[in-house]
């Protein structure tokens, strides 16, 4: 009903509402300089500024560049994107229904509630959600076990937007969990492999150029666009030190959730290095039960939440980059620990801060204080939840 529900949403959004041009135009005008010839990343651009996204990007707007007269059938692009929002709408409700931790009223929130990402989707035509709704995909071939496939996806995704490598520390642990050091060596090997054969026009004529251009870590961020950072000043949000204190921070959040909350297990986590069938207690394969898939999908998610949490910046269409996944993260852990009113009240404050423009001292506080709030619920919750877990497992073996 849901799904329908946006279908009819998302086409008379099409019909009645036109595009709000943003970055369109200036997609169309960074392939066609590669339609023109142009394989030098450093002298394809639009009018907002250099091509900055990996080689993926462009052969997929490409597409969109020729299915839509050369970027001019902007009302076609719209009905693309819809079909594109409800496409990953359903890989997102299968990854729940796996998961089978989400309440179905929660829902109604995640489809109808949102009017931000309804125009990043359908009104402002970004890249954004392209790379989510292809990583998507890859974690629905994750939970299936199909992990090379998952790894071919996963790779993609990057290759149209680097946020996606928010999500590669929670797949390196799950890939050591699941198959060892050396049988995972071949999966990374996919990302790999892939990122440098979708790139080769690129780094033959200037591999330097693609690689500073596309997978540009240090780019500066404009503070007029930022939404989780207005609360400082201009020259506190541009100081390097300030940056280097986030990624201080990033990392140390990521190995605390590793060494204790993703790696449950009585071993050192360097027992991920052996290969599984050494261990003391082999994995079993993702697709087996809820627990296991929820174990997967909680190291990805809360892997990418945390890069979110300790953004150097975050701009208006960021926010697809985590909001099909906050659900999870506010309900996968037992009801004690948060109140559900206040699970309610947390989404409503961050789709409230995200819909502030410009944002504002409150709005970015409020955003970083709900942040925050998820953040350590995350690890106290789970913290109880993980254990309960790991307690009744030899009970229903005996069963």
């Amino acid at each position: 009903c849901l799904c329908l529900s946006q279908l009819l949403l998302a086409f008379s959004s099409c019909i009645t509402i036109f595009n709000t041009e943003i970055d369109w135009k200036a997609y169309m005008d960074e392939v066609e300089g590669v339609v023109n010839g142009t394989l030098d990343y450093t002298q394809l651009k639009g009018d907002t500024g250099p091509l900055v996204y990996p080689a993926g990007f462009v052969y997929i707007f490409l597409v969109f560049y020729y299915m839509t007269d050369h970027g001019t059938n902007i009302r076609l692009a719209q009905y693309l994107f819809a079909g594109l929002y409800l496409t990953t709408l359903f890989l997102v409700f299968r990854i729940y229904s796996r998961t089978n931790k989400v309440p179905p009223y929660v829902f109604f929130f995640m489809c109808c509630a949102s009017y931000r990402i309804h125009s990043i989707f359908i009104l402002r035509l970004f890249n954004d959600p392209v790379a989510m709704a292809i990583l998507f995909l890859a974690i629905n071939l994750f939970l299936e076990d199909q992990w090379s496939w998952g790894c071919f996806c996963f790779s993609l995704a990057v290759s149209v937007k680097m946020n996606i490598l928010l999500f590669a520390p929670g797949l390196l642990y799950l890939l050591l969990w699941r198959f060892g050091l050396l049988r995972a060596i071949p999966k990374l090997a996919i990302c790999a492999i892939l990122q440098v054969v979708l790139g080769l026009p690129f780094l033959v004529v200037n591999p330097a150029g693609y690689l500073t251009r596309s997978f540009d870590l240090g780019r500066q961020f404009l503070f007029r666009w930022t939404v989780n950072w207005r609360l400082l000043p201009e020259e506190i949000f541009q100081h390097r030190a300030f940056h280097l204190a986030l990624l201080v921070a990033h990392l140390a959040a990521l190995g605390l959730f590793a060494l204790n909350r993703w790696h449950r297990s009585d071993e050192s986590i360097l027992s991920l290095l052996k290969d599984p069938s050494e261990r003391k207690a082999p994995p079993q394969p993702l697709s087996t039960n809820h627990i296991l898939s929820s174990k997967k999908v909680f190291a990805l998610f809360t892997s990418n939440f945390i890069g979110i949490c300790f953004s150097r910046s975050l701009h208006y269409q960021f926010y697809v980059w985590y909001f099909h996944t906050l659900p999870y993260l506010l309900w996968c852990t037992p009801p004690k620990t948060l109140p559900q009113l206040l699970r309610v009240l947390i989404l409503g404050l961050i789709e409230l801060s995200w819909n502030t423009y410009p944002s504002t001292v409150y709005s970015s506080a409020a955003l970083h204080v709900c942040h925050g709030i998820i953040l350590l619920q995350l690890w106290y919750g789970t913290a109880s939840s993980l254990d309960s877990q790991k307690e009744k497992q030899p009970l229903k073996k005996a069963e």
